[in-house]
């Protein structure tokens, strides 16, 4: 008879069951017991034929898992890149403060490019809400892009709503923030490879920073908000 070290491996849950039945009720051996069940499932293919057809469906089955994992390590790997690889030629970073909400806007928006370009935007922006506010400051880093001739530009906001918003598809958009979403696209379609990006507020420091010199020194009360980060509802 032919020694099958791998039977464990192939069996079913319910074979293994089937066969540590066998141990208690006829006294065999847990390997007999599983070669058994397992001749009884083969029938007139045979063990040896049962075997190597499991044993190619598990090997399949690794294979298998093993293409996912390399993928989604790919993923992973292209994803930080993105994030952490090599900086884009261009990037910028824009942040939008309503004090209270709504209330007096404060926009600030940081672009960065090769040759040391830096261009820093830090400026009032009427009356609205917060989301308002991250939308003019993403306008206004985008119209200084334009200005520029900014290009492989990456741009990184911690506003949820408006990033989402912008990336999102129209039957989603935001009704209100409609007239802002069709500003950031029509800069978007004028500037070559963009990418806009969700960053936490910690990332954010120094568009937040322009932002809130824009609002100037006001003293915030307890019911004042500013940097929307919370996520569309």
């Amino acid at each position: 008879m032919n020694d099958f070290p791998d039977l464990d491996r192939i069996a079913y849950k319910a074979e293994r069951a089937a066969s540590r039945r066998l141990v208690r009720s006829e006294g065999l051996s847990a390997a007999d017991a599983l070669r058994r069940t397992l001749a009884l499932a083969a029938g007139a293919q045979g063990l040896d034929a049962l075997v190597a057809a499991r044993s190619g469906q598990l090997a399949a089955q690794a294979a298998r898992d093993l293409a996912r994992a390399a993928e989604k390590a790919a993923a992973n790997a292209r994803r930080a890149a993105r994030h952490d690889g090599q900086p884009s030629a261009w990037r910028g970073w824009f942040d939008g403060s309503a004090r209270p909400n709504p209330g007096r806007c404060g926009i600030g928006a940081l672009l960065s490019g090769p040759d040391g370009v830096r261009v820093e935007v830090a400026q009032p922006a009427g009356h609205g809400n917060s989301s308002e506010a991250e939308y003019r400051a993403l306008i206004a880093v985008l119209e200084a892009a334009v200005t520029h001739g900014a290009h492989d530009l990456t741009l990184y906001g911690d506003s949820r709503v408006v990033i989402d918003d912008v990336n999102g598809p129209d039957l989603y958009a935001a009704p209100a923030l409609a007239p802002y979403r069709a500003r950031v696209l029509a800069l978007l379609a004028a500037l070559p490879d963009v990418r806009l990006r969700w960053v936490p507020r910690h990332k954010n420091t120094e568009a937040d920073a322009l932002s809130q010199r824009a609002l100037g020194a006001l003293p915030l009360d307890h019911n004042d908000a500013s940097n929307d980060t919370t996520t569309a509802s």
